[in-house]
């Protein structure tokens, strides 16, 4: 009796996927140290508007938004390593300037270098990992690579919360260098075969910086973002509103715990050409979130409802935005030929960080201007069920017609 046994799967965990999830989860951790106390230190340290707050944080966003289109032309001309440990390196280092600026001028300025090395090593780190990965197990790969986020996500904003109630700004500033010098060197070990084909040729047009065929789900992509972009900067200052003093780390733990689950089976299941439907799934998810999330302000009287429902949406929105984010970034790379992977992975990121930018600047002017940040959240409900028709209408079956693999 013959016995067909299952094809070995192609393998995932080398030694460089590994490093490269590691590089990325130390880089992350940096980021996510400083994210939730960096508006607290400019209000306190420079006294600072919430206006100018979002204005002076979303250039770090802007300007990796600007740099990323070159830097994806770029990293499809040259071999990605090197490209990615220098920006990996020029990232880590720009912390140092964090505790030593005394000048509102000289913060925005450590913003903006910051943003142009994120902007290029985020893309080239996107492209590296779909390099060292088979093709079979991308989904499932992005994914596990995005864990690496989402775990920093969960420990990071904790820890600095909690170190910003015992300890000065500065120690939480030394950590996130720590955090990234180790992760330079561990991003180092990551060992890429790929090389450049310089027989092709490389015209100098748009397309070539920016992927066309990826427009419709960039931006369905950009206004998924924008309510993410206010919550990852405005939800602790939204939680002192709502009256929950502390244990505002929490928050961004639930949902990094939400964001891991989904990950885990949403890129599996993207893999199995199930794309269109887990997107559509983690919009319909947000949305329901988002809008819950803008009417807690209406339930004070119920503190310990309001406590709850505001943890629980934690979670909620995590499942919702970890669905999206390995579909959609296979999304972009399964519209381009191999040639434009880092093309394709800068369109994605580019649309992200438009989104995530405006949200920054919107969240802080809306709760400014219209007596509190629930108002903010309601406009960033309103442009996810706006990305939903958009996905649903256009984006999805736009895929379906021009997918290459």
């Amino acid at each position: 009796m013959n016995v067909t046994l299952p094809e070995p799967k192609d393998r995932l965990w080398t030694q460089s996927f590994i490093s490269a999830c590691v590089g990325n989860f130390m880089l992350f951790f940096a980021f996510y140290l400083l994210l939730p106390i960096l508006p607290l230190y400019l209000i306190e340290q420079f006294h600072t508007s919430k206006s100018m707050v979002g204005i002076i944080l979303s250039c770090y966003t802007l300007v990796a938004l600007v740099v990323r289109p070159v830097a994806g032309f770029i990293l499809d001309m040259f071999n990605r390593k090197p490209i990615y440990l220098l920006a990996y390196g020029l990232f880590a280092l720009t912390f140092i300037g964090y505790p030593l600026a005394t000048f509102v001028s000289a913060f925005l300025f450590l913003r903006i270098l910051h943003g142009l090395a994120y902007g290029v090593v985020s893309t080239a780190g996107s492209s590296l990992i779909v390099d060292i990965m088979p093709a079979s197990r991308r989904g499932e790969g992005l994914g596990y690579f995005g864990v690496a986020n989402n775990i920093a996500m969960a420990v990071g904003p904790m820890i600095s919360l909690f170190m910003y109630d015992y300890y000065s700004y500065d120690i939480i500033f030394y950590m996130a260098i720590g955090s990234g010098l180790l992760g330079f060197v561990v991003a180092s070990t990551v060992k890429s075969n790929k090389k450049v084909d310089r027989t092709l040729k490389q015209p100098i047009v748009f397309d070539r910086f920016f992927l066309l065929k990826g427009l419709k789900a960039g931006f369905s992509l950009f206004l998924l973002a924008i309510p993410y972009g206010m919550l990852t900067t405005y939800v602790a200052i939204y939680g002192k509103e709502l009256g929950i003093k502390s244990g505002m780390g929490i928050f961004f733990s639930l949902m990094a715990v939400g964001l891991i689950t989904s990950r885990l089976f949403a890129g599996k299941m993207v893999d199995r050409g199930k794309l269109i439907q887990v997107i559509t799934m983690g919009i319909l998810i947000c949305i329901l979130a988002l809008f819950t999330l803008a009417g807690l302000h209406r339930l004070l009287i119920y503190n310990l409802l309001v406590v709850t429902l505001f943890y629980s949406i934690a979670v909620v929105l995590g499942v919702g935005y970890g669905m999206l984010f390995p579909a959609f970034n296979t999304l972009f790379v399964n519209l381009a030929p191999n040639n434009r992977r880092a093309t394709a992975n800068s369109t994605y990121l580019t649309s992200w960080d438009l989104g995530v930018g405006l949200g920054l600047m919107l969240g802080g002017h809306l709760a400014d201007t219209s007596g509190g940040l629930s108002s903010a959240f309601f406009v960033g409900a309103l442009t996810v069920s706006l990305s939903f028709v958009l996905f649903t209408r256009i984006a999805g079956p736009h895929f379906d017609q021009n997918k290459l693999r």
